[in-house]
């Protein structure tokens, strides 16, 4: 059984339709991407996953139904997304964003040493861990998501565009955590508008278009599809 099992998922804004008929996989350990055009409901997609818009269909997490679950239940079954905007509090610190991903934990030791994780995976959070997030770069506000997503022990990590407004510098360490993450058994679903490199870090990818699945494969074969290369990669 995949890890992520998506079928016939329908899913949108009060009357307006944005997901037809999604079906997709994501087997344990797996990075898999999903890329598109703007408005073609990527971030739809993640955002139904998570349970924070209505949807019908299948969606099921290691067997569990997760359509049926509130957010926050999904959130305990190690499902966790960083959204596209990343979401942080701006006036808190660095340090109480990230503890707000523990925030379903009560193991206190275990905290602590995820959260040195973070700043050993992320340095620059250590040394910003007091200073208010809103304050931080776009980079560092991206880690920030990243770290705060780990500090809930993801089994499944949904990724909405983590290049987007970063510098070249800083989305090369993000994506080389995110790629340590994977190897060391994460199972991540990658939505990213770079189709390079989200085709470069996935074994797998989705193409979405007009709130549909047109095209799935290995990322390498997606990769050498002409209409890949001429709609995506400029080639």
């Amino acid at each position: 059984m995949p890890h992520l099992l998506v079928e016939k998922l329908n899913a949108g804004y009060g009357r307006v339709k944005v997901l037809h008929d999604i079906s997709l996989q994501v087997g344990q350990g797996e990075m898999v991407a999903l890329i598109g055009p703007n408005g073609a409901g990527k971030t739809t997609l993640i955002r139904a996953v998570s349970r924070l818009i209505p949807a019908t269909g299948v969606i099921r997490f290691d067997g569990l139904d997760l359509v049926s679950m509130a957010p926050q239940a999904v959130v305990g079954t190690g499902v966790i997304q960083c959204a596209d905007d990343r979401k942080l509090f701006p006036y808190m610190s660095v340090h109480a964003n990230l503890m707000m991903g523990a925030y379903l934990r009560q193991d206190k030791h275990e905290i602590d040493a995820d959260l040195q994780r973070v700043f050993d995976l992320f340095p620059v959070l250590a040394e910003r861990r007091r200073q208010q997030a809103g304050t931080l770069s776009g980079g560092e506000q991206q880690m920030a998501s990243i770290g705060r997503a780990l500090m809930g022990r993801p089994r499944l990590l949904l990724l909405d565009e983590p290049s987007f407004g970063i510098a070249p510098i800083i989305v090369e360490r993000i994506f080389e955590v995110i790629a340590q993450l994977n190897a060391g058994g994460l199972t991540v679903l990658l939505v990213e508008q770079n189709v390079t490199l989200a085709l470069e870090m996935s074994a797998r990818a989705y193409v979405l278009e007009n709130g549909q699945i047109v095209l799935e494969g290995s990322s390498r074969d997606i990769a050498e599809n002409e209409m890949v290369r001429q709609a995506y990669l400029g080639l």
